[in-house]
């Protein structure tokens, strides 16, 4: 998994609330388990039209939002099913920081283990970080994970909390594996010990 620590990048406004997991990915894109080749499908019901064409008025589609790495949101995304194609997409798709003012929980945790992070703001502060993301490219935002802020195009900041243990995970690239491989000379350590003791 990728390191989370600084991110700056155009962010997309998103102003719709309890975008599901279906709304993230459609049913008919979750037949595959591998991680890659999803972002095609990113919000395919709104990206695109019934030919096939893309739909011009989605702000993914917009040339100043097209390689957003960040998505401002409305209320309780990743609502719905449990999904991971969900995380999966936004990630093929390059999206790495969702901000909003509440997530469903299972998305959350999801995102977390996909090297996505989901941020919790005010409704205030979500106001924002809209006005700044619908300055379109002229306007950034840097996402500082260490110092846990939002930095806008003028200046301005917003502070945001985290579990320390997943933006420990974040700042170093550990998902469940990576953690585990951490252990990996105390496991070592463990094993040789048992080859000592043959009847263990």
């Amino acid at each position: 998994m990728d390191k989370f620590t600084v991110l700056e990048s155009v962010a997309a406004p998103l102003r719709i609330i309890n975008i599901d997991t279906d709304m993230i990915i459609p049913k008919q894109y979750l037949k595959t388990i591998k991680r890659t080749g999803l972002g095609k499908g990113l919000f395919s019901e709104m990206r695109y039209r019934d030919d096939g064409s893309e739909n011009p008025d989605f702000v993914l589609n917009q040339p100043a939002y097209r390689k957003a790495q960040i998505l401002v949101a409305g209320d309780n995304f990743g609502c719905g099913s449990s999904r991971e194609h969900a995380p999966w997409a936004l990630l093929d798709f390059g999206i790495r920081c969702v901000i909003s003012t509440s997530f469903a929980d299972i998305f959350y945790n999801n995102c977390f283990q996909n090297g996505i992070l989901p941020i919790k703001v005010s409704p205030e502060d979500l106001e924002k970080l809209f006005d700044d993301a619908e300055r379109g490219a002229n306007a950034t935002l840097t996402v500082d994970l260490e110092n846990q802020e939002i930095r806008g195009p003028d200046g301005g900041t917003v502070t945001f909390d985290i579990d320390p243990f997943r933006k420990h995970c974040l700042l170093n690239g550990l998902d469940g594996i990576g953690l585990t491989m951490e252990k990996a000379p105390k496991i070592d350590s463990f094993e040789k010990k048992l080859e000592e003791r043959p009847w263990a």
